[in-house]
């Protein structure tokens, strides 16, 4: 029988947090309390879970239309409506996914949920040991590195400090991929303005980590990868559906967007 992972209901953790703003039940008293600061002190700041969910969706609708079915998510949260491998199965079949995060309620509800798919598993591991994820026995099993792969990093890499080397992190995966592959990071980019420092500070005091960054400094973490259009922009602005409100985004700019919309950008890129 297996045993199931420890978790740690007196803290706060990264992923039930944003479980409980996306309307998630896999969460505690702590997470919540965090949450609710969001919810209550900064009014609007919940716009960029969202913001990001629905970006992420989007981009593994074009990773699998330009025929990608390898999935490495990094950091990839609890399991809520439209996961990458049920949006992938959408536009492919069987695709691969191999899911990865360091909380244990994680692993124990991805194990649940995916008990009969035997093409998508879930493993706890740090984001920073890349070598222990890259060999370990599910990616080896799922992810064939000589044909392309798609690496999501979807809104964790600011929560990694500088002296963590994030943009080794992701120039590790940019090596290990194949030409042809395709890498995704959303991540908070600085408001310059006093609601953002303050939903900043909540985090760091909170987990004790993370930083935002520029545009220059998130591009920088791209490497030498091809960014593909429209680049670097925010989540909202990302390849807009084209329903009443996406056609309303197409051709607009960072002034239609809430002061939360402009907190959380994304771009996917393609390696040579």
């Amino acid at each position: 029988m297996t045993q199931q992972p420890q978790v740690d209901q007196s803290k706060p953790s990264i992923a039930r947090v944003y479980d409980y703003l996306l309307g998630g039940k896999d969460n505690y008293a702590p997470d919540r309390e965090v949450g609710d600061f969001f919810i209550k002190d900064l009014p609007g700041s919940v716009d960029i879970a969202y913001a990001n969910r629905n970006c992420l969706v989007r981009a593994i609708g074009e990773i699998s239309r330009a025929g990608i079915k390898q999935f490495v998510d990094i950091g990839s949260g609890l399991p809520t409506a439209d996961n990458v491998h049920q949006v992938a199965q959408r536009h492919q079949s069987e695709p691969h996914v191999v899911y990865v995060d360091n909380d244990p309620i994680v692993l124990a509800h991805g194990r649940a949920i995916l008990e009969t798919d035997e093409f998508t598993t879930v493993i706890q591991a740090d984001l920073r040991d890349s070598e222990g994820i890259r060999h370990h026995p599910e990616v080896e099993r799922l992810i064939d590195f000589s044909q392309p792969v798609a690496v999501i990093f979807s809104a964790i890499l600011h929560h990694l400090n500088n002296d963590e080397k994030p943009e080794q992190v992701v120039r590790y995966w940019a090596d290990q991929i194949s030409s042809g592959s395709m890498l995704y990071i959303s991540h908070f980019r600085s408001g310059f303005n006093e609601q953002t420092r303050v939903a900043e500070q909540k985090l760091q005091s909170t987990f004790g980590r993370g930083r935002w960054r520029t545009d220059e400094e998130i591009l920088g973490l791209f490497g030498d990868l091809e960014i593909l259009e429209p680049g670097l922009v925010p989540c909202s602005l990302w390849r807009p559906e084209p329903t009443a409100e996406g056609m309303a985004r197409i051709g607009g700019d960072h002034h239609d967007l809430s002061v939360w919309e402009q907190l959380i950008s994304a771009a996917l890129s393609r390696k040579p």
